[in-house]
């Protein structure tokens, strides 16, 4: 059986007719930290700190880390450039900012940094901000129509998205009041099923970004896997972006939105890759891993020491790795 079927076998019995899983009074997770695998973890959170002013160096189990309000950036020394490919369920991470024109414009002063290109669409032009390109996600034919009726760019708003240390695609968006660590930004297999995986196992809220109208969202896991939609620009592809069906969720103020997976061959596990993992912060470990195991998702590693706590990791629905860290 596939990773996907047994996920969506799981899924159906947990919302079937069978008693409600364990665990469902404990609070949703805060987010803690996204982990990275680097080179150089201390040119990296200097590189963090330098374009978005808001952060700040500190330390987290000894180790160099970055701090943007609540949330850490966690960082793990490697001897060569994680890998990004085959591609993982982790696309990107980003950060809210005061404007992102203005940003783009700053950091295009800036001396070796690459601002990556944005696709108006599958002819190859491109932009550095979408607010300078199509007002909205448009699809070949809706590009079509825009161009017939001279559509304009909104040029205000938008976001764009830079080259990081270790080939991290890093978005800023804007214009919001203040700047923080934001988003991290994944590819799923199935995105419904995902959010449903995400409910159900690990108490998430919805996300702000992609709201959860009723007509769309599937009652059960049975109707979770739903076909994929039309590729749609602007995008950091020239072959554009499939964005529907989308979902996502919130701990804290801190979004995992996602697309359907890019291709057609099956997203890998991201243990070892740049963006290794996502970090959750709950209150009483114990309760968690006795609600997890009763619900039957897999542990990556069993219990062990995080700095001053105790964390575990466990595998998500398309093979993330997630770690939960006690925080009292």
């Amino acid at each position: 059986m596939s990773h996907r079927c047994a996920v969506v076998g799981a899924l159906l019995v947990l919302l079937g007719d069978s008693p409600a899983p364990r665990g469902q009074a404990l609070d949703t997770p805060g987010f803690h930290h996204l982990h990275l695998n680097a080179v150089n973890p201390d040119a990296a959170v200097a590189f963090y700190t330098r374009f978005f002013p808001s952060t700040l160096r500190t330390t987290f189990g000894g180790g160099p880390a970055l701090q943007s309000g609540n949330v850490l950036v966690l960082f793990t020394r490697v001897a060569a450039t994680p890998p990004t490919q085959p591609q993982s369920a982790y696309s990107h991470f980003g950060w809210h900012v005061a404007n992102a024109r203005r940003s783009a414009l700053e950091y295009r002063q800036r001396s070796g940094l690459i601002l990556l290109p944005l696709y108006t669409s599958d002819d190859g032009g491109t932009v550095t901000v979408s607010s300078d390109s199509w007002p909205g996600n448009l699809t070949r034919g809706q590009i079509a129509n825009a161009r017939a009726s001279g559509v304009k760019p909104s040029t205000s708003g938008g976001s764009g998205y830079l080259k990081g240390p270790d080939n991290a695609i890093v978005e800023y968006q804007g214009d919001f009041p203040d700047e923080r660590f934001n988003h991290v930004h994944m590819w799923q297999e199935d995105p419904y099923c995902a959010e449903i995986w995400y409910d159900v196992h690990l108490n998430a809220k919805a996300s702000a970004s992609v709201p959860r109208a009723a007509a769309r969202r599937p009652a059960s896991a049975a109707e979770c896997r739903v076909p994929r939609g039309e590729p749609t620009w602007p995008s950091l592809t020239r072959q554009g972006t499939i964005r529907t069906p989308a979902g996502g969720v919130t701990f804290d103020d801190v979004e995992l939105n996602w697309y359907p997976r890019p291709g057609e061959r099956a997203l890998a596990r991201s243990r070892g890759q740049l963006v290794d993992h996502v970090g959750l912060s709950v209150g009483d470990l114990d309760a968690w891993i006795e609600k997890l195991g009763s619900e039957g998702v897999r542990f990556l590693e069993p219990t062990y020491r995080l700095g001053d706590s105790r964390a575990i990791l466990i595998e998500g629905p398309s093979l993330e790795a997630i770690e939960l860290v006690e925080k009292k």
